[in-house]
């Protein structure tokens, strides 16, 4: 309509035809810079989207990790690890189903950058904590009747707990400086360092039959009954050292 206003007024007013083509080719112009802007913010949000999806798949993964080490953790250690009431809100994170084809608000850039972190140095081998690879029901109902006999799964990972804090506790003698330790406790310490520095066990956590006290596990028949089905579940590998049954930590797959 405007181009054709302009064509009359072209005819009726030739004085005044030239600069009004020319208002409107500064117009046209100005509108294809903006949707060619349009278009590059397009190809932007359009690159941008895959990484916003991973990101989200990726917190589902993690979610649904939680939620099944909540699953299989005793009744009596849930108080003691978990802190927040997961298990009513983790529902909230996310919803159960995510439509990526439907229409997506805008989501700018630095929300979407995920930075990568900054490589940390590494560890010193058997510092860090103890590895609780917690069974499941499903692991539990695997196996064979005769070797699950009366155990429940809150039994097997109180006992995954409790050998936990043995290798823990040994990791400690192993680590500690013998000005801090008793003449007793140092004499362990160098027992256990011996052990540690075989290449079968070498940064790896460990603890001892002799270290088997109880209360969750004990070497009774139950507890021997512990004993195997985690060595059949791969929870830890077992070898001889000396006159020492040491029982190495696996970590989970």
């Amino acid at each position: 309509m405007e181009l054709q206003e302009l064509v009359l007024a072209r005819n009726m007013y030739p004085a005044t035809a030239i600069p009004d083509l020319a208002a409107v080719d500064v117009s046209l112009t100005a509108m294809e810079a903006q949707l060619q802007a349009v278009r590059r913010r397009l190809q932007e949000e359009r690159e941008a989207f895959p990484k916003a999806k991973k990101l989200v798949q990726q917190s589902l993964k993690q979610q649904r990790r939680l939620q099944l080490m909540l699953a299989n953790m005793p009744t009596g250690m849930r108080e003691d690890v978990f802190a927040t009431p997961l298990e009513h809100n983790s529902s909230m994170v996310f919803p159960e189903s995510l439509n990526f084809s439907s229409a997506v608000p805008e989501v700018r850039d630095h929300d979407l950058k995920i930075k990568e972190e900054p490589t940390a140095p590494p560890k010193k081998k058997g510092r860090g904590p103890a590895p609780r690879w917690y069974i499941s029901t499903e692991e539990l109902d695997s196996l064979s009747s005769y070797m699950r006999g009366r155990l429940t799964l809150e039994k097997v990972n109180i006992a995954i707990n409790e050998v936990a804090s043995y290798a823990d506790g040994n990791a400690h003698l192993v680590a500690c400086p013998k000005k801090k330790l008793s003449e007793d406790t140092w004499e362990k310490a160098l027992e256990l360092r011996d052990i540690a520095a075989r290449e079968s066990v070498k940064g790896k956590h460990f603890f001892l039959e002799t270290d088997i006290k109880g209360p969750g596990l004990k070497l009774d028949t139950t507890g021997k009954a512990i004993l195997t089905v985690l060595r059949h579940l791969g929870r830890f590998q077992e070898t001889r050292i000396g006159h020492h049954r040491v029982f190495i930590l696996s970590k989970q797959q």
